[in-house]
């Protein structure tokens, strides 16, 4: 018996091991303004797992380039995004215990996805991987994770406590606290970025045990 009431998952990185994909494809695009840009461009989207692509191309622009982003520009970057990372990511590898924890799951707790991924594009990749069916309802950008988290609470009649957000960023992490909900970090390498109160699993193996015993 789980001691949630629902459970939420960020996509990329905690079901699907697809963070390398989008971080390849930020890398490409950015590739011509040169190497130490580059640099910059990929440490920000690692650090900045869950915002969404817009965001992060305004800030590409404005910050790292000192250029103003054309609304032109920046909808043909989203679509040259879109076309290098959509493929991939219906392609990518589960991150270990995810599949067999929807499967056995899905009946019992109400599952939802919290994405910066845009929204349409995440339904047709939950569509296309032939997953849509696990989840209550799918979320992604322009919506934060906060307002994400507290649309959930509010449409569900959800208490937040008992309400659990499962992500691999610190973005993902303060929406969880913002919302009020409880929040369970997936560790990736090289490092822990969350706070040592914060409980982590490095895949989905111990997540069973886990929603039985907090």
């Amino acid at each position: 018996m789980s001691r949630f009431d629902a459970v939420v998952f960020d996509f990329d990185g905690v079901l699907v091991e697809s963070v390398s994909v989008k971080t390849q494809a930020f890398a490409d695009l950015y590739s011509g303004y040169g190497a130490p840009v580059v640099e910059q461009v990929v440490a920000f989207h690692l650090a900045n797992g869950g915002m969404s692509r817009f965001d992060k191309f305004r800030y590409f622009h404005n910050k790292l380039l000192g250029l103003p982003l054309s609304v032109e520009e920046e909808s043909r970057l989203a679509a040259e995004f879109n076309a290098r990372v959509e493929a991939a990511v219906i392609a990518s590898p589960w991150v270990v215990g995810a599949e067999q924890f929807l499967a056995e799951y899905h009946t019992s707790i109400p599952l939802f996805v919290a994405s910066g991924t845009p929204e349409e594009e995440l339904k047709r990749i939950l569509q296309k991987r032939h997953i849509a069916h696990y989840f209550r309802a799918a979320f992604g950008s322009p919506a934060t994770k906060e307002q994400i988290l507290r649309g959930i609470l509010k449409n569900g009649g959800y208490l937040p406590e008992k309400v659990l957000m499962i992500g691999d960023s610190l973005l993902d992490m303060e929406g969880a606290q913002k919302a009020g909900t409880r929040f369970l970090g997936r560790l990736t390498p090289p490092e822990n970025i969350f706070p040592p109160s914060v409980p982590v699993l490095p895949d989905m193996t111990g997540l069973r045990e886990f929603i039985r015993e907090n």
